[in-house]
């Protein structure tokens, strides 16, 4: 009797009660304006719910204004939209809430989750404004869920996980990498190995930018290990190439530099290339046959690996060369000669 429930509840100024009554008679406008003057937590929630499951979205909105301001009572509202499927909805409300006097961290959380699942086009314009206001962990856990690489290292940035921020980059250039954020981000980096990675990104990744990088990096860097690591992508990339001379004049460079040790390491990795004689002139005229021993005791094994292929070869040749002279001369019917065993 609900026509009846409303006559009475507006007599005796029970707005709360009225509120509840005009809903059920789809009396939305009324509704609100009841729980407007009941100003209760319960009440707004109760008529928001009934608006929403009216598709009545303008005035749940007016209610939910009222509700999103209570921290505690923001996820049960949030799940309700959720629920069935008003992500829209729910975003415009959330937008028009930030700007209440009463807004709170939650309010600016979810809207950046909301983002992440729905809008990620919008994400990134929300954080910049907004950062200092969100639940940065919770955030940083929807981001990678979406894959929003770019939001993620932001948000790592702000957060101070600056290492974090350096290998998501590194690991989805694409979408992640700024050369000035990275050039910035890698000077707080706490783990030192991470400056040597961020090198082999660059080799890989934008070598032609390698000496800005080199350049932000050179007072951290240990400059042996940086030339070692150097030479050792040098060797790598003169294996590659398969010509001669340029292995060759990598091992000159190594021993105008006095890099012994890497003299004797390019010896093996680009061992197919370089030629026995040209390598014995040099490690003897540079007096370091010790560094080179190695490489010529490989040379004289191979050798005499060769050798002894080609001593049995010779052998089995003769032996067969033989076997054919010693088989007997026989002729056929028409005066033909054969030797036995042939066809």
């Amino acid at each position: 009797m609900y026509e009846a429930a409303k006559l009475l509840y507006n007599n005796v100024s029970n707005f709360g009660r009225l509120a509840s009554t005009l809903v059920h008679l789809g009396e939305y406008q009324a509704a609100v304006d009841g729980a407007r003057k009941a100003n209760s937590t319960r009440t707004w929630k109760e008529v928001c719910f009934a608006c929403v499951d009216g598709k009545e979205f303008r005035l749940a909105q007016m209610c939910g204004l009222h509700i999103v301001v209570h921290a505690d009572e923001l996820e049960e509202l949030i799940n309700y939209y959720q629920d069935r499927g008003y992500f829209e909805e729910l975003i415009t409300m959330l937008e028009a809430a930030l700007g209440l006097e009463r807004a709170h961290m939650g309010m600016f959380t979810e809207l950046a989750i909301l983002y992440s699942k729905f809008k990620p086009q919008k994400m990134r314009e929300h954080l910049e404004l907004f950062w200092s206001r969100v639940n940065i962990p919770k955030v940083l856990r929807a981001a990678e869920q979406a894959h929003l690489w770019g939001e993620l290292v932001f948000l790592y940035d702000k957060y101070e996980e600056y290492d974090n921020a350096i290998i998501t980059m590194m690991n989805h250039p694409a979408d992640a990498w700024k050369e000035s954020q990275f050039k910035d981000i890698v000077t707080k980096v706490a783990n030192v190995e991470l400056y040597y990675k961020a090198v082999q990104f660059y080799l890989e990744f934008k070598p032609l930018l390698l000496n800005d990088l080199l350049i932000v990096l050179s007072p951290r860097l240990d400059h042996t290990r940086a030339v070692n690591f150097f030479s050792k992508d040098a060797m790598q990339y003169a294996s590659e190439s398969k010509d001669t001379e340029l292995a060759e004049e990598l091992l000159a460079w190594f021993l105008k530099e006095d890099k012994k040790e890497c003299f004797a390491a390019c010896l093996f990795t680009c061992y197919d290339l370089l030629r026995p004689d040209v390598v014995l002139e040099t490690a003897w005229r540079h007096n370091i046959m010790d560094f080179s021993m190695p490489y010529f005791i490989q040379v004289m094994r191979e050798y005499l690996t060769k050798v002894d292929k080609l001593e049995a070869s010779e052998s089995l040749r003769k032996q067969e060369e033989q076997a054919t002279e010693s088989q007997p001369i026989v002729y056929g019917k028409k005066g033909h000669m054969f030797k036995t065993g042939s066809q």
